[in-house]
């Protein structure tokens, strides 16, 4: 008998649903280098409008978005961009600023909620010296990934824009971009529009195949000539995909009928992170009061174990843990797929097919799992 199959490593794994697939099959398309897929238009229209700025950009990953993002505003050569030391466009995205748009990338220190000090920033924002990068751009994660899925403050996002709009601060125009991959879930937590949570932003990239169930793609959005630069510079970066209005069909999908189901995978976490905190565990814990969206951080405190062998175990399903009835209805075991690397912590994160049965799947597995480590090191 085949396990049941809980898949919490990403809401990158999360399928496309009955209606974008039918969607996607009747599509009306065009080529889009040209300019003349109808289905494209429409959803980098309706995007640019959601977020209150003038015009869209399909395309394929969120990763080139921001690409595209820090090419158009770090344009002049010498130009530095100030991100967040735990950003995914620091870690994770092959700091392609610097190797095909020959931007340095300069780090500030992330804070526990995703910000960073804005007197650091500050203080870091470059002078009109012939020795040093001009600073360019600043960019906000939203919401922040390695933080545990944090929700940005608005507080923080105004006092950010206000900051860089003083006069003197920096040698030229310092530009604002988000790299809102889930800023869809940002708005749900905080419970206000997304072009009110970037309405001081130059240029935000948005990810549709995330905890958004499209099977591809992301939206850059931003001023006409913003994106205008963009789209010249995405045929240079291979990411023209001619009669891709088949993909922007889901995506058209995601924005209508995802995304105000949103707040469901946040209510699902957060009955995760209760069952941990619940367990009163010496040795796995999560902290509720940071648990703000989709992504939950299941923190290790025993020095012993790590994130990944945390994540290894719950992936495997032992015979005892069948005998005690950790199974699915049918009988069959759980298998629970966790992410962890070099982490103090495995990381669990939720989207639009985990449903209520899996959730209490996944709470049995933890159960299991974290009283087994319990019983190896109780509590001193």
């Amino acid at each position: 008998m085949p396990n049941a199959i809980v898949d919490l490593r990403s809401d990158t794994v999360s399928q496309p649903t009955a209606e974008m697939r039918a969607r996607m099959a009747t599509a009306v398309v065009g080529d889009d280098v040209y300019g003349e897929d109808p289905t494209i238009n429409e959803l980098e229209a309706k995007t640019a409008a959601i977020f209150g700025k003038e015009a869209g950009l399909f395309v394929p990953s969120g990763t080139m978005g921001n690409l595209l993002a820090i090419m158009v505003h770090c344009h002049k050569r010498g130009a530095e961009a100030l991100v967040g030391d735990l950003s995914h466009i620091f870690l994770y995205e092959q700091g392609g600023a610097s190797h095909l748009a020959g931007v340095q990338l300069a780090t500030l220190k992330n804070e526990p909620d995703g910000t960073f000090c804005l007197t650091e920033l500050r203080r870091r924002i470059r002078h009109d010296d012939y020795h040093e990068p001009i600073t360019s751009l600043v960019v906000v994660e939203n919401t922040h990934n390695i933080c545990g899925g944090k929700v940005i403050p608005l507080a923080f996002l105004d006092e950010l824009a206000n900051l860089l709009r003083q006069p003197g601060v920096g040698c030229a125009p310092i530009a604002l971009h988000m790299d809102g991959a889930r800023v869809f879930n940002a708005a749900a937590a905080l419970g206000v529009s997304v072009a009110r949570i970037c309405r001081d932003f130059d240029s935000v990239s948005i990810c549709l195949s995330k905890g958004l169930s499209a099977p591809v793609g992301s939206v850059l959005v931003g001023s006409q000539r913003f994106i205008s630069q963009a789209r010249r510079l995405r045929k240079a970066l291979g990411g023209g995909m001619r009669q891709a209005g088949i993909l922007a069909a889901a995506g058209l999908v995601a924005l209508e009928e995802v995304v105000p189901l949103l707040g469901k995978d946040h209510e699902r976490t957060k009955r995760i992170a209760n069952a941990i905190h619940n367990l009163q565990s010496p040795n796995i814990t999560v902290d509720l009061d940071t648990v703000q969206s989709n992504i939950l951080l299941i923190e290790i405190k025993q020095s012993q174990l790590t994130g990944s062998e945390f994540a290894e175990r719950l992936a495997q399903v032992e015979p005892e843990e069948l005998a005690a009835g950790v199974t699915a209805k049918d009988g069959s075991g759980i298998v629970l797929k966790a992410s962890a690397r070099d982490w103090a912590f495995a990381r669990v994160v939720l989207y639009h097919q985990v449903d209520d049965e899996q959730v209490e799947l996944a709470i049995k597995k933890l159960t299991y799992v974290i009283g087994q480590y319990d019983q190896r090191w109780p509590r001193s």
